[in-house]
Order: structure tokens, then sequence, then C-alpha cells
């Protein structure tokens, strides 16, 4: 994949890469066009990364269909596709690891330790190796977003990186691989999530500023819905993921995560 990339830049191509963990779906498509515009040649990363996953998540049924993802991908713009085996991306006695130490600590990495350590190391790893001038990643990862913006910033990756907005179900429910795991019943639970957005969403621009207040607005439909527990729901700094005291006076994101059945599910909406 190196030497490819090596290659290709030699002769002047303009390389964009789309990290996936597969089970493909119309989000990662997404990704996939915003890169064909803006590069010469698209490559896909399918990888399902160990190193993300705790001891007792879901990395064993974690969806795998690489034939099912190549044949969604190619359509939407592909030029290579990088698939590599865990063996060959951690070779025995591996042991370095990046971390982007504050912004990795709050939030999902107060739920998930040592995920973003995964998260930052697979990706500079894929970096290395696909060679890129342009990253592109969703907004729905939205800690996952500035922790490899910073890292790209702090290590002197020359990359740029580019984000593509959430894009979600025609009821709201912001597309991702594990809604698969939903039943009929818990997937119409999930659209508390966006309920709890939405209403925050328009407390701000009826121009509520007390993060309290926008707190508990985002937490009502989640709570009142019984298939549904809050791991967190958030209000911080969209740059540097610090909390507010009191009063929302910057650009903020409103991220939640929240247990439907066993399913956790993401989502954020970002308030300037």
């Amino acid at each position: 994949m190196r030497a490819r990339a090596e290659d290709l830049r030699r002769d002047g191509r303009r390389i964009a890469v789309v990290p996936t963990m597969g089970a493909l779906h119309d989000g990662h498509l997404a990704l996939v066009r915003h890169a064909r515009a803006r590069a010469d040649i698209v490559i896909l990363t399918l990888f399902v990364n160990p190193t993300q996953f705790g001891p007792t998540e879901d990395l064993s049924r974690y969806p795998r269909d690489e034939v099912g993802d190549l044949a969604k991908a190619r359509p939407a713009g592909i030029d290579l596709a990088f698939c590599p085996p865990a063996s060959a991306m951690y070779p025995a006695g591996a042991q370095t690891f990046v971390e982007v130490r504050d912004l990795q600590q709050p939030m999902c990495g107060a739920s998930r330790p040592g995920h973003f350590a995964g998260v930052a190391t697979i990706v500079s790893k894929l970096f290395n190796i696909t060679l890129p001038h342009l990253a592109v990643f969703g907004e729905k990862d939205y800690q996952q977003l500035a922790i490899i913006r910073r890292m790209v910033r702090d290590l002197d990756f020359d990359i740029e990186i580019s984000s593509v907005p959430i894009v979600r179900e025609s009821d709201g429910l912001a597309l991702s691989s594990r809604n698969a795991y939903l039943t009929p019943e818990q997937r119409t639970a999930a659209l508390a999530l966006s309920r709890g957005l939405a209403a925050v969403e328009t407390a701000f621009r009826a121009g509520e500023r007390s993060s309290a207040a926008l707190l508990a607005a985002a937490r009502a439909p989640i709570e009142s819905e019984s298939l549904a527990r809050i791991d967190y729901v958030e209000l911080r700094d969209a740059d540097e993921l610090t909390p507010f005291a009191t009063t929302v006076d910057r650009p903020a994101v409103l991220a939640l995560a929240v247990v439907v059945g066993a399913t956790r599910l993401i989502d954020n909406r970002v308030l300037e």
C-alpha cells in the first residue's frame, strides 16, 4: 500500500483517505463522495481495530462484510481499498501508542478507557501507510474528530483533515453501523436521541444560554424513554471539549451517548 501511495505521489496525484471499520452505510459513502470531489485518488480503509475496543465491548460481533462494503464503495468513487489483517497492523511485540492526553479524557473517553489511544494509534498508522494529502471523517464521532485534528497539528502530519456532517435517516436517527443491533422497538426508542438534540437546538435558537437548561432539554426526551439509559449528556467547548460553568458564551457541542437495549449510540449537535 505504501509503495503504491509513493508512486501516486511521485506522479503528482492528490490522495484522499477515508478510514473506516467497514459495515458501510450511507454516512460512510458520503465521506467517500466528499473525498472523490477533493482528490485525484480515493483510498478506503476497512479495518476493525481491536485496540479501540474494551474487553467487554463488541469486537467479536462487530459487523463485518468486506465483499458487500467494496460493492457499495466502488460506485461511490473509491480507487483503492486497503483491508489489512490485524497481524499486519499490530505485529508481534507492538507496544507503541499515540495519546492526545486531555481531549481523550471526557465524554466517550470516560466511558471507554483506552478507546481513543487505540483510535489515534490506528489512524496515525493508516496515515503513515496511505500517505494522504487529505483525510475525511464524519462529524457524528465528534470527539474522535477533535482528537485527530489535534494529533495532526501536534505531530506535524502534513495532512488536511476534512469533515462531513452527520447523515441521518428520514426520522432523524444518525446512521451508525451499530444500528443493525437494534430491534424494531429499540429502533423507535433510539429516536429519543435526536429529539433531545432538536430540543436543545430549538432552545438555543430562542436565546437560551444556560448550560443547565440546555442539558435538561437534551435529557428530558431520553429520560422519558424506558428502553434508553443515558451514559452521558454533556455540553462542551467545540474545540477544547472543556465544560461550561454556567453560560454558553462560545461555540459549543452538545454530545450524548445513550444505551438503547444493549447498544450504545452516540450523537451530537454543534451550537454556535
